[in-house]
């Protein structure tokens, strides 16, 4: 007698159909369908975990950017003054502080400003 897998086929089809849920059409109701779209889906997935960090990098050095040039100092110049001052702060806690805490942003520009020796402007 020949045996099928039975049980444990059904329960790989009913995981993939669950993984496949809100999609649309065939992606969500055929087995071979639903398998492609799920494999492609987790390679956009793998991608963009990977693309978000990426992309926050880049919004957060273009906040700071916009509000040391308010200041009077160019993005590089502050990050070297950083670097210079010992001031550990990473580029999230900067973009949140130019955002929501100018007051504390402006006293990291002067320390800046005073660590690359530059007259230290109010603007």
């Amino acid at each position: 007698m020949r045996t099928t897998k039975g049980a444990a086929r059904n329960r790989a089809k009913k995981r993939l159909f669950h993984a496949a849920k809100g999609f649309w059409g065939g992606r969500r109701r055929l087995l071979r369908t639903v398998k492609e779209t799920l494999l492609r889906a987790g390679r956009y997935a793998w991608r963009d975990r990977r693309a978000r960090k990426r992309d926050f990098r880049r919004l957060w050095i273009t906040r700071i950017s916009a509000a040391v040039e308010m200041r009077g100092i160019r993005y590089s110049e502050f990050i070297h003054g950083l670097n210079k001052a010992q001031i550990q702060l990473d580029r999230k806690m900067l973009a949140d502080m130019a955002v929501n805490d100018p007051e504390a942003f402006d006293q990291v520009v002067e320390t800046v400003k005073q660590a690359l020796g530059l007259e230290a402007v109010v603007v």
